[in-house]
This record gives C-alpha cells, sequence and structure tokens, in this order.
C-alpha cells in the first residue's frame, strides 16, 4: 500500500460504495452490480483533487451476521484489518431505505475504531429522498453529504472535505510515479493471488481454492531496483463457453481491460494440469497483439511429474515459433521455489521492452541482410531507403521502402527475425512500419 493518506469507503452490502469509488476515481474501475458482494478485495486508486492527492479504496460490504461461507469470513477480516490502518471513513448510507439495523451494526464497529467518518447518504435521486434525510443525522458523524452516486450529484463537496479533513491531520506525501504496469493473467485457481501475495509479502489479495475469488482486477505498487512497480491481480479469465453469468462476463471484461493499461503481463499457469489449454495460448496471443511484454509463469512445479515434463518439451517443440519470443519460469508458490526470480525477470524484460537500437548499427544490419538475401514481391525487388526507430516500449521500427504494400506478413517477419538475432528481445514485442518514400 502506499503513503498517502487513505480515505476507504464503507458501509453495508449493495449501498452504493463501489459506484461511488467510481465517481471519486480518476483510473481504476470497481466493478458495479446490482448484487450483495460482489466487491471482494479491496481495489485502491490515488486520487488527485485541487493539488492533494490520497489514495481511495473501495471495500467489500460489512456484514456482521454469522456465516458458514468461509470466504465471507475471509472478506470481512480483510476490511476490517484494512480499516485500522485508514485516515478517514465514508460511511455509505441508502437514502431511499433509511438507516437500518446493519447500518447501525456498521456504525457502531466504526466508533470503536475511533476514527474520523463522513456519512454519505447516497442515492439522493428524487426529492422524496431529500425529505428524509433527517434521519441520517442521527448517525453523528462530523459531517453528513447527501449525494447520487450515479448522477455525480455533490461529489465536489466531498472531495473538498476530503481534502480539507486529510491536510489537517497529516503531511501530504508525494506519491512515485511506477516504473511499470505489471499484470497478473491466467484462467480461475492457476495461483495468481497467491503469486502477488508472495512477491508483496503481505496479504494484498484473497487466495481461496474456489474458483473466481478475484473478481475484478486489484493492484498494489512493490519497490524493486529503487524503482516502483505496480502489480496488479485480475479476476480468472475462462474460455467464453464457460462463461454464463452476466457478473462472470464483467469479471472477464476487467481483465482484459487490465491488459490493455498493462505494460508486461505475467501468464500464469498451472503446469500440473498438463499442456497449456488452448485459451492460455490465446491469452498469450491477446497479450501480443496489445503490444504487451509477455513472461510465461508456469506454477505448481513442485506437483510436476516426468511425463508432464516430458509433454510439456514436445509441446514447446510444435509451438517453438510462440514460445521462443516470450520468457519462461518455473515456480511454486506453495515451496516457494523460483519465486525470487519473478522480479529480477520482470526487470530485464522491462528494459529489454525499452531498448533504443542505435541507429547506425540498425541500419547496416538490416541493408546488409538485403545485399546477402534480397526480398521480392512477385518478381520486383523491394528497396530499403531509411530505417528509423520512432518509439520504445514496444521497440518500433519504421522501413522507409519503395511501396510499403509489398512488405507482407514475411517480409515484416524476416526483419524482426534479424533483430531477435541480433539483440536478446525475449519476452518483448516489436512493431515493425513499411512506409513509402514520400
Amino acid at each position: 500500500m502506499s503513503n498517502l493518506p487513505k480515505v476507504a469507503i464503507v458501509g453495508r452490502m449493495n449501498v452504493g460504495k463501489s459506484t461511488l469509488f467510481n465517481r471519486l476515481s480518476t483510473d481504476v474501475k470497481s466493478m458495479t452490480f446490482d448484487y450483495p458482494g460482489v466487491t471482494r478485495d479491496f481495489i485502491s486508486d490515488v486520487v488527485s483533487w485541487q493539488g492533494v492527492s490520497f489514495e481511495l479504496l473501495d471495500t467489500g460490504g460489512i456484514e456482521f451476521k454469522k456465516t458458514s461461507d468461509s470466504l465471507q469470513v475471509e472478506v470481512q477480516r480483510k476490511v476490517l484489518e484494512l480499516l485500522s490502518h485508514v485516515d478517514l471513513l465514508l460511511f455509505v448510507v441508502d437514502a431511499r431505505v433509511g438507516v437500518t439495523n446493519e447500518d447501525r451494526e456498521v456504525l457502531k464497529y466504526i466508533h470503536t475504531l475511533r476514527k474520523p467518518f463522513f456519512v454519505i447518504v447516497n442515492k439522493v435521486d428524487s426529492s422524496l429522498a431529500e425529505e428524509q434525510l433527517y434521519e441520517f443525522y442521527q448517525l453523528g458523524a462530523s459531517k453528513l453529504f447527501s449525494v447520487s452516486a450515479i448522477h455525480a450529484k455533490g461529489i465536489g463537496e466531498v472531495l473538498e472535505a476530503i481534502i480539507e479533513q486529510i491536510g489537517m491531520n497529516r503531511t501530504i506525501l508525494i506519491e512515485e510515479e511506477p516504473m511499470c504496469k505489471v499484470v497478473l493473467l491466467g484462467k480461475p485457481n492457476v495461483g495468481k493471488s497467491s503469486i502477488l501475495n508472495s512477491l508483496l509479502k503481505y496479504e494484498r489479495s484473497l487466495v481461496s481454492d474456489i474458483p473466481g475469488t478475484t473478481r475484478e482486477a486489484i493492484s498494489a505498487p512493490i519497490n524493486f531496483h529503487k524503482q516502483v512497480i505496480e502489480l496488479v491481480d485480475t479476476a480468472g479469465v475462462r474460455r467464453k463457453r464457460g462463461v454464463s453469468e452476466e457478473l462472470e462476463q464483467l469479471m472477464v471484461k476487467s481483465s482484459l481491460d487490465a491488459v490493455k493499461s498493462a505494460d508486461l503481463i505475467l501468464l500464469v499457469v498451472d503446469i500440473s494440469q498438463g499442456l497449456l489449454a488452448d485459451q492460455e495460448l490465446k491469452l498469450i496471443f491477446y497479450a501480443l497483439e496489445q503490444k504487451k511484454a509477455v513472461i510465461l509463469l508456469l506454477n505448481k512445479i513442485d506437483l510436476l511429474t516426468k511425463e508432464l515434463q516430458e509433454d510439456f518439451e514436445r509441446h514447446k517443440v510444435e509451438y517453438e515459433f510462440l514460445y521462443k519470443k516470450i520468457e519462461i519460469l518455473k515456480l511454486s508458490c506453495k515451496t516457494g521455489e523460483h519465486v525470487g526470480k519473478i522480479l529480477p525477470l520482470v526487470h530485464t524484460v522491462w528494459e529489454r521492452y525499452n531498448t533504443d537500437f542505435p541507429q547506425d548499427e540498425l541500419s547496416n544490419l538490416f541493408k546488409s541482410a538485403l545485399i546477402n538475401k534480397p526480398l521480392y514481391h512477385s518478381t520486383e525487388l523491394i528497396r530499403l531507403y531509411k530505417v528509423k526507430q520512432v518509439k520504445t516500449k514496444p521497440p518500433t521500427i519504421v522501413l522507409i521502402v519503395n511501396n510499403a504494400l509489398w512488405l507482407g506478413e514475411a517480409q515484416l517477419g524476416f526483419f524482426e527475425n534479424l533483430l531477435r538475432k541480433k539483440y536478446t528481445l525475449k519476452g518483448v514485442p516489436i512493431t515493425i512500419l513499411p512506409r513509402n518514400r514520400s
């Protein structure tokens, strides 16, 4: 977690906490769905208002009634532990329902924390709801706000009050911008959350044998080599035909959206279950198509048999065209074997992702290769006039040629192979763009 002041959104289930988070947040979006208990892990975002920044936390709904659901018990434990470390609480209640017994139980717990808190009366979408506000003053907060999170009503006043409150209590720290964003991707129950917790050395993400425990992308910063890396754990991605419920469709969308905003993908696979499934291969292709760096993490090698190992080696030969482009690390979260190699490998691949090729060296490499092996379109010779790198992350090369339309997949693959043979670029996608000479 960051060193910024922490503001947590709390309340019973289904009062609109995630909708409020999405309205206050600038980047991270919490999953909203009209069903109690959608948010399980807390998610966070850095919010800036009037030049002041704070960390906003969205928590799972607080519920004190006894339950036999071990996962729900664990969710509550994590929420209550988190609240003891925050600087300000936003206690959300539902204007249309009024003060409930569950609200009073949450309020009773808030008082034991001895933390400042605001009451946020949400869903004030009508004059009737406005008239019922008097009921909420009995909750005894220092400040009460009537808002409609879904319509952005009253949000500015809440932000101003938050800045005023946290400014009174502590010095505002500047949050260091992360070097890169690393997303853990994979099918349900392959060990993504365990890997995240192992790297952070604290329990940031819920771990359970129940598939689908992580429902939305959650993130946490980690320091490595004096740089900040943002780690993101995502919901498990299933095959489309296995995604039937609307909630799970939202989980898959949340994971794929996290990929689009990432720099590097850690695709986690349970190698004890056998060869990579089609869905996992598709995830690798998807990440590379999105121009993201990719590392394949083969988890649970403590359960790997000799037969499975031999099968995987044959699989690597069959898909050599893919595996030669990505880094592969075998590990076991259970025993800790090779978990310590993940961040060094991330750092190495990140540096490759940022490769800035020497201009003269790049030009000589391509032009010399064409002297030894000219390229043709039908009978027409492809002429290369100029080579220039236009960006990194990923390395992007522009080729100025006599006819850009003549460079198809095979010709572009020829130039990519030259780069990969000359430089160590495993794990990194490469973009080569043919352009006509103007």
